[in-house]
């Protein structure tokens, strides 16, 4: 079992801009249970939560299998009655009442909470069911996929360079010949593809055919760089074109590749080095072009873009706008986050918000 990334560090305010476009309607959820929130519940349980150099967030057992027994002691306190190896086979709403069907019985409810995640991890039992179950009640989806993936390129030039990576590398994805969207993170090298938190992040906005532009060059833009190498070729021309790019902050092995896609012999001296081999070697320093074949499927993909549509969701209580006492929270709803424990402090801040709509309507008799 994994180490659990429960949260992550920092002003919760800033919490929103880690969840793509859809950061905004988590807002209410995230200030209302915090990561600060999170923290203590577990630590007041008797498992301490701590922080990394690099703003992650752990239990201090490292061990995953303890925040589960702190959830499931408290659902035992709390009379929280659990069904295993019970799978809800329908939902149907009749007179204003909920009836969840399994395959075993039917039990009536007042108000319904989903909250079934994505469909990553099939293994977990996360199949997309409750996309389904929302949808039979009338709920809209938005299209599903995976995300926090890496991405698949075939064929992927530097497949021998398998486990090079890049600290805060620059890229941009491009589709149908159009830019995208520009980003910044690290990039890791795979024998299939690419990876990498920045890769992971933005996998939620690729797609197969769009085209990733790598820039190998630093901080470098293309304008820029190509000034400076052709000043470095001009002053040195009894260098070596390899000895010119060595200078830059690109690994050796990745250097000779990219002499060799830029059609230039290893051992071709500055003075020899003609215009078009050097637009096609800036080209490919600042802006190496890579086609997506595919995204990495459910079975890898660490969390599920798309789901529940926002707009039918309530975001101070997480209940539905179109069916009364029917309640969302975590992956299920069309929300996914960066890597680092922004996934869960939104699972339990929803889970949190909408627990307080239902004490509200019960309390309420509504």
């Amino acid at each position: 079992m994994g180490q659990c990334n429960l949260t992550h560090d920092g002003e919760i305010r800033e919490f929103v801009t880690h969840y793509g476009d859809h950061g905004k309607f988590l807002k209410p959820a995230l200030m209302f249970f915090t990561n600060r929130g999170l923290a203590d519940f577990f630590s007041t349980r008797g498992l301490p939560i701590e922080t990394e150099e690099n703003g992650k967030m752990f239990p201090r057992t490292r061990q995953s299998a303890d925040v589960l027994a702190a959830l499931l002691a408290e659902c035992g306190k709390r009379g929280v009655m659990i069904r295993c190896s019970e799978p809800v086979t329908g939902i149907s709403l009749v007179g204003g009442s909920f009836d969840v069907v399994t395959g075993t019985a039917a039990y009536p409810a007042r108000t319904v909470v989903i909250t079934t995640g994505g469909a990553s991890y099939p293994q977990c039992g996360t199949t997309g069911d409750g996309y389904r179950l929302a949808a039979a009640l009338g709920q809209p989806l938005t299209e599903t996929g995976p995300a926090l993936t890496p991405l698949l390129v075939r064929p992927f030039p530097f497949a021998s360079l398998m486990g090079i990576s890049f600290e805060q590398m620059r890229f941009s994805v491009w589709r149908e010949g159009k830019k995208r969207a520009d980003h910044t993170g690290d990039v890791l090298f795979t024998h299939l593809g690419l990876s990498g938190p920045g890769i992971l992040d933005a996998s939620r906005g690729i797609r197969p055919g769009d085209v990733i532009r790598l820039s190998f060059a630093g901080a470098m833009r293309r304008e820029e760089f190509a000034a400076d190498l052709a000043k470095r070729a001009a002053e040195n021309p009894g260098w070596q074109v390899g000895t010119i790019l060595a200078k830059y902050p690109i690994p050796e092995r990745l250097n000779r590749r990219l002499l060799k896609i830029s059609g230039i012999p290893d051992d071709l001296k500055c003075a020899h080095f003609s215009a078009a081999q050097r637009a096609a070697l800036v080209t490919n320093c600042t802006g190496f072009p890579l086609t997506v074949t595919a995204l990495g499927d459910y079975k890898i993909a660490m969390v599920t873009r798309g789901g529940v549509a926002l707009e039918g969701v309530n975001a101070k209580t997480m209940e539905s706008k179109i069916v009364p006492g029917l309640f969302f929270a975590g992956e299920v709803l069309d929300v996914d986050g960066d890597t680092g424990g922004y996934n869960l402090q939104a699972a339990f801040s929803t889970g949190y918000l909408a627990a307080q709509g239902i004490q509200k309507r019960m309390e309420t008799g509504e």
